[in-house]
């Protein structure tokens, strides 16, 4: 008897330690280039916490939507907008009441040359530079925001000779980094813990807000793991994670 009892509860443990990694699954999901650091931890803690696993790809959000239309295996879209997740509810593309603002982004003018941009971004009318970087405006809501502020000071027609446009917010902010462009519009996200360098955080006003939104799409729906992670999305901890970058949260 004792034996039995011995072996029924070595049974139960081990059903235990297994149950959670069987019952675990994969998500794929779509995240616009700006909040590729921020999804990254999230990721990593969603993963810790419920045994899912997030599978992330990242890019700009237009060229996301186009991919998705097209019937890309996507399951959660974290868009850098709130345009394209609603089109994808209206379009049958995405699940209805699943879409939330999950952060509001910030627009930087940043340069890695210390003291080139100025607290209030004059630079933009002072000049003293060849290139500056944006994002595709038709594809990538940082770089139309970009593109506003820079109506909005009445400088768009000078600098458009010295524009270089990345594909994404990512390869923006790769031209500034690395010197290809003087400066650039970048998300706050990219260089909040960047040491160095210059930046201007442009006032919200200056642009529409960028209010990034998340969505689960039709090909997600029956997948546990697509729902949980927009529901730890909306969690403390990945609250937190986001607030850390640099975003608003609502």
């Amino acid at each position: 008897m004792p034996v039995i009892v011995l072996a029924f509860r070595w049974l139960a443990l081990l059903g235990a330690a297994f149950s959670a990694p069987l019952l675990a699954a994969e998500t794929q999901v779509a995240v616009a280039a700006n909040f590729t650091e921020p999804a990254k931890a999230i990721a990593a803690a969603f993963e810790k916490a419920t045994g899912h696993k997030a599978l992330l790809a990242f890019g700009a959000s237009g060229g996301f939507y186009t991919q998705i239309s097209h019937g890309a295996p996507f399951e959660v879209f974290l868009s850098a907008d709130a345009d394209r997740p609603a089109r994808a509810e209206q379009e049958g593309l995405a699940v209805p009441g699943t879409r939330f603002t999950y952060a509001v982004g910030r627009l930087v003018l940043y340069s890695a040359t210390p003291g080139l941009v100025d607290p209030g971004g004059a630079v933009l009318k002072r000049g003293g530079f060849d290139r500056i970087a944006i994002a595709e405006p038709a594809t990538a809501p940082y770089g139309l925001a970009a593109v506003e502020t820079m109506r909005r000071l009445g400088v768009e027609a000078a600098l458009k000779p010295k524009i270089v446009t990345g594909s994404s917010i990512a390869q923006a902010y790769q031209f500034t980094s690395t010197g290809a462009a003087q400066l650039g519009f970048v998300a706050l996200s990219q260089v909040v813990a960047v040491r160095g360098g210059s930046r201007w955080i442009v006032p919200a006003g200056f642009h529409a807000p960028i209010e990034q939104q998340a969505v689960l799409l039709r090909t997600g729906e029956k997948n546990p793991a697509a729902r949980a992670f927009l529901a730890f999305l909306k969690g403390r901890t990945a609250l937190a994670i986001i607030r850390r970058y640099g975003y608003a949260v609502r």
